[in-house]
């Protein structure tokens, strides 16, 4: 670390960044210099590699036509397969067990289904009171498909505190009429992460299914999901992917479990030499591609190829490492020159958190209505939730202590008092 006289000054945060070997992904991406954006846990920026291929795909349409599906850099017909390959690193995993496909709770509905199998007196499935909403739409869903009432048959572990959940009080859970579990990786307010080797191996114990929604650390954290024999998982790859708005989504099924039928059978379940035989009994792929439903959505997935390149080069862990040093100095500067304002850090201070900080405030909402007046971009969570996520790949120290400075000067000053404190439509 540099020897400054105080770590609270901007010339140790420029430090910081001079020491970067990270630094250079920056220049990469499309940012305005203008103001912070901490807003990456949402939807990552723009990067120009990601632009580059995303225009070369829309020239292959261009050149090919229809021939575009197999013909040009980046055949169509084998870009989900491809990708996934590439996206395996980022999960511990073999490049079959990987499909870039779907969105996130579409391929919740896809595996849920293809894996939850009631019988006997296993018929419930586990999840948390935590969990994003939209997968606990998902998985009431399927229970209803199935004929059960979720309210009976869908088991939520309580936090203790609202914002953490206690990995013992999930295996307590894991009960004899439990069939499945779904968890998240990473919890989409706090920033807890879950250990899945231990959940895995302790779901494993007693004959449980288990996977994780990984939208929170895809892009953040290293995963080992293969070492861990984790079952399955799915991701969206708008956040630290930074694969755009509705960028398509991925998901991994464990090796182990290729052959089985997929719930949800489509024209891209297909073997793909059979594909296109035009039978009307499906012959599945015999690897994570059984797992697709529908045609690809070339242009949506096509960022991908350019950000995924990003990641090869920076590598995971190179990743994690700046991640978990931004935020334990945007910690120490919040302690430190917030300590007057009534802000509560909700997130693990240690290295179970993920790639943002969550910090509460009964003002929340105007604050971040505030912060942006200011030109940073913070992210609310109703009730009173501020996340702020300072992302490796092109986020400064600099930026961190700019905006703890900003932050204090919106509370000082009382700035945020001529906003409502409510949200907006979108938050």
């Amino acid at each position: 670390m540099p020897c400054f006289e105080s770590v609270y000054t901007k010339e140790y945060a420029q430090q910081l960044d001079a020491a970067d070997p990270l630094a250079r992904f920056r220049n990469e991406f499309y940012i305005d210099e203008d103001s912070i954006y901490l807003d990456g846990n949402s939807l990552g920026l723009l990067s120009t590699r990601a632009e580059q291929s995303l225009l070369d795909v829309l020239d292959s349409w261009k050149q090919y036509g229809i021939d575009g599906w197999t013909k040009g850099k980046h055949p169509w017909f084998y870009l989900s397969e491809s990708l996934g390959e590439k996206m395996a690193s980022l999960v511990g995993a073999k490049g079959e067990e990987v499909i870039v496909t779907g969105s996130t709770t579409t391929n919740l509905h896809q595996l849920v289904s293809s894996f939850f199998r009631p019988e006997g007196k296993k018929t419930k499935i586990l999840a948390d009171e935590l969990n994003f909403p939209s997968d606990i739409y998902a998985l009431k869903s399927q229970l209803h498909l199935q004929g059960f009432d979720p309210e009976e048959h869908l088991i939520k572990v309580k936090s203790e505190n609202g914002h953490l959940l206690n990995e013992g009080d999930i295996i307590a859970e894991m009960k004899e009429d439990v069939a499945l579990i779904v968890l998240p990786s990473v919890l989409y307010r706090s920033g807890q992460i879950l250990d899945m080797e231990r959940l895995t191996t302790a779901a494993h114990q007693r004959n449980i299914l288990i996977g994780f929604d990984l939208c929170h650390s895809i892009g953040a954290i290293p995963h080992q999901l293969r070492k861990w024999d984790v079952d399955f998982a799915f991701w969206c790859t708008y956040k630290h992917v930074n694969g755009g708005p509705g960028s398509v989504a991925a998901l991994f099924v464990n090796e182990k479990h290729f052959g089985r039928r997929p719930g949800l059978a489509g024209w891209f379940s297909s073997n793909k030499q059979k594909q296109f035989d035009m039978e009307h009994t499906l012959t599945p792929a015999e690897h994570a591609g059984a797992f697709q439903i529908g045609t690809p959505h070339i242009f949506s997935i096509a960022p991908l190829i350019g950000s995924l390149a990003i990641f090869a080069e920076a590598g995971i862990d190179q990743i994690r490492k700046k991640s978990l040093k931004l935020t334990a100095y945007m910690m120490t500067l919040i302690e430190h020159e917030l300590s007057d304002y009534q802000f509560t850090i909700q997130n693990p201070r240690d290295e179970r958190r993920g790639a943002h900080l969550y910090i509460e405030h009964d003002e929340a909402a105007r604050i971040c209505k505030a912060l942006k007046e200011e030109n940073v971009i913070p992210d609310f969570r109703s009730p009173k939730g501020i996340r702020l996520a300072p992302v490796a790949l092109y986020n400064t120290f600099e930026e961190v202590w700019n905006t703890i400075q900003v932050l204090k000067f919106i509370m000082k000053e009382e700035r945020y008092k001529k906003f409502k404190n409510e949200r907006d439509v979108v938050a």
